[in-house]
C-alpha cells in the first residue's frame, strides 16, 4: 500500500481493507520534493528549502495539554511555533499558555498574541516586527 493510501486510510478517507487491484505495485511512492515528513499531523514545518536555510516556523493545534511537550520540544530546537488554541477547551487552553509563557521565559524566548486564542513563542534570536510601528504618517489621507 503506498504512503497517500496510508495516510489516507489513517485519515479515514478511505477503507484500508478496500482493493488495492487498482494501484501498482511496481510504482513506489517516496516523499516528494519539498515535503516536510513530520510525526504528528498537527504540526506542519515550512518546506525542506527553507529547513536547510534554517528558518522554519511550525504551527501547532493542539487538542489538549497533553500536546504542550510537541510545543516544548519544537521551542526547544529554536524553531518558532505558532500556536491556535481555538480547538481547545478553555481550561486546557489557559494551562497550554502558562506552559508557553514559562517556557518562553526560562528559554529566554517571548510569547505574543497574534489573534484570538492564536500565539506566536519565538526564540531569543528571533525578532517580531509589528506592522502597527508602520501606521503614522504614511502619506495617505485619513478619512476618520
Amino acid at each position: 500500500m503506498g504512503s497517500v493510501r496510508k495516510a489516507s486510510a489513517w485519515l479515514g478517507l478511505v477503507d484500508d481493507s478496500d482493493d488495492e487491484r487498482y494501484y501498482d505495485d511496481d510504482y513506489s511512492e517516496g516523499p516528494e520534493p519539498g515535503d516536510a515528513w513530520v510525526t504528528d499531523p498537527r504540526v506542519r514545518v515550512a518546506d525542506q528549502a527553507a529547513q536547510d536555510q534554517g528558518s522554519r516556523i511550525a504551527t501547532v493545534t493542539p487538542d489538549g495539554f497533553r500536546d504542550a511537550r510537541g510545543i516544548g520540544e519544537l521551542f526547544r530546537e529554536g524553531i518558532p511555533v505558532i500556536v491556535n488554541l481555538t480547538a481547545m477547551e478553555t481550561a486546557d487552553a489557559k494551562r497550554v499558555v502558562d506552559f508557553a509563557a514559562g517556557l518562553t521565559f526560562g528559554l529566554r524566548g517571548s510569547i505574543e498574541r497574534v489573534a484570538t486564542r492564536v500565539f506566536l513563542l519565538t526564540p531569543p534570536d528571533y525578532q517580531i516586527v509589528s506592522g502597527e510601528a508602520r501606521r503614522g504618517n504614511s502619506g495617505f489621507f485619513n478619512q476618520s
